[in-house]
């Protein structure tokens, strides 16, 4: 049986190998890459694809799994054994039911979409973008009847479950009710306030050169690895690693806006935080990849937020940002800046909105995916509804479709399902803070000395080194003992964004 067993992590590993070089070609494709190169670049990442799908559907890794299943009741259901054919054999039974050309032109048709995506938002206009957003969801209307009688409640269900295996519409909808009950009303009310929180430190001349270097700066004390890590620019700013030796991190520079990029990068390192403390010993196997996006987007969240937004980081930090901007910040007290980068006001652009006003960005998107795959909203008429959600959740008209419904690269892609898991992410990475806070109770005091390494190491311990080895539901009850619930995370908003704005102390024992 260990021979089989090994015979089978052989193939998976060679698989592995192929999924990562078609990785790399992804990320030059949104970093390095000649703009005339995408037609070609296409066919390239469809070939890998479709490659690395029939070698894993293959006949060969059925029969090892099927010789492996008295070996695999034999072993403890916590070893990297079992959990390893556990998730190969899931894996291998949903990947069975897609034709390998499907696999293959859903990556050809989401990588041409790509440069169409970047050439209307560049030129604002829907219209370029509309034929291949149409493309996309006629494929993932294909993908979806693969699964038909496998007992997936809705169309809707199948998608989100390739970002966040197990989680249901019905799950996520709940959650979303209960943030906009409560953020709505709360957004509203720190709106009449607007005036206690002065920004206009955060607007200005800031040369990227200089940016980057602070940025670095600020990468390097926290965990960047310049022998394993590289920081690129981009158009929309994200994350890969194709080891945990191998991390790419991105981020888009705004000249005239210091804050884009900073708290960009500062997201992105969480992701790549997270990939780069797997454990060695799962390198070039599925669960070397972490596949649950709220538990990925509970790092970025948390180090972009929790972290990176908190006083402590910068009564660290501030003295040097102050050497890097002498004439921006030269003159604006610490207490000033952090009541600046936590402002709270609804804007045009998701990955640049306050903590209060974001899970309205993705409330908008999850309910318009719904639509948009229903087929109940028309694809033509996109960018009215988008506005339309715009002006109800965050009274904003939109100007133009780059600011709108272009903003994000998703859909390009092909990524319908992926939005809700940034606010579930929100979510989770409150439950994990109070449950990291209470056994590392000096944490402030660290990181007003910038000191990182405890909290690094219990992330790691905790959540990092086990990969892919759980799903977020059992993650979530192994660390923290409960399920995934809102009410930490808008206590947390409630109380923070409360004392910037100065609302009374009742108000915030009310939530």
């Amino acid at each position: 049986m260990t021979k089989t067993y090994e015979e089978l992590k052989k193939r998976l590993a060679a698989i592995h190998d192929v999924r990562m070089a078609r990785a790399i070609l992804g990320w030059d494709q949104h970093t390095k890459m000649p703009p005339k190169a995408g037609a070609i670049r296409a066919e390239q990442l469809g070939t890998l694809d479709r490659l690395s799908h029939e070698l894993f559907i293959s006949d060969e890794i059925g029969g090892l799994l099927e010789g492996l299943r008295d070996y695999e009741e034999g072993l403890d259901s916590d070893s990297i054994e079992a959990r390893l054919l556990h998730v190969t054999r899931r894996d291998y039974e949903k990947a069975r039911r897609v034709p390998s050309e499907l696999r293959a032109e859903m990556t050809r048709a989401g990588s041409i979409a790509l440069s169409a995506w970047i050439e209307a938002r560049e030129k604002s206009d829907f219209s370029i973008f509309l034929p291949y957003l149409k493309r996309n969801l006629e494929l993932q209307h294909e993908y979806i009847a693969c699964f038909d009688g496998l007992g997936y409640e809705t169309a809707y269900d199948v998608l989100l479950d390739d970002f966040d295996e197990g989680m249901k519409t019905t799950e996520v909808q709940a959650v979303f009710d209960e943030l906009k009950r409560d953020l709505i009303p709360f957004i509203a009310e720190l709106g009449e306030r607007s005036d206690r929180v002065d920004d206009s430190s955060l607007h200005g001349n800031f040369p990227i050169e200089t940016q980057r270097s602070f940025a670095l700066e600020v990468l390097e004390r926290i965990g960047f690895d310049h022998e394993s890590w590289r920081l690129d620019p981009t158009v929309h700013p994200f994350a890969m690693s194709a080891a945990t030796t191998d991390i790419r991190l991105t981020t888009r520079y705004v000249e005239t806006e210091l804050a884009v990029s900073l708290f960009a990068t500062i997201h992105e390192f969480g992701h790549g935080f997270y990939e780069a403390n797997v454990d060695p010993a799962l390198e070039r196997t599925p669960l070397s990849q972490v596949s649950s996006m709220s538990l990925h987007e509970s790092q970025s969240r948390m180090w972009e937020n929790l972290v990176g937004r908190g006083l402590p980081f910068w009564r660290f930090f501030y003295p040097r940002l102050q050497s890097a901007f002498p004439s921006q910040f030269g003159d604006v007290e610490l207490d000033e800046f952090y009541r600046a980068i936590n402002k709270v006001q609804p804007s045009l652009i998701r990955v640049e909105a306050d903590e209060a006003t974001y899970n309205m960005h993705v409330i908008l998107r999850f309910e318009l995916e719904q639509q948009m795959l229903s087929g109940e909203l028309a694809l033509e008429d996109l960018p009215e509804a988008w506005n339309a959600r715009m002006a109800e959740y965050l009274g904003i008209d939109v100007p133009d479709d780059a600011r709108g419904v272009l903003q994000d690269v998703h859909w390009s892609g092909g990524a319908i399902g992926y939005f809700p898991t940034y606010s579930l992410g929100n979510v989770v990475s409150v439950q994990l803070w109070e449950q990291l806070r209470a056994e590392i109770p000096d944490l402030d005091s660290q990181f007003e000395r910038g000191e990182f390494g405890e909290l690094a190491g219990w992330l790691r311990e905790n959540l990092h080194r086990h990969g892919r080895k759980y799903t977020s539901r059992e993650m979530l009850e192994r660390i923290t003992g409960d399920s995934m619930d809102p009410a930490p995370y808008l206590r947390y908003l409630r109380e923070k964004l409360g004392e910037i704005y100065g609302l009374p102390v009742e108000a915030g024992a009310a939530a």
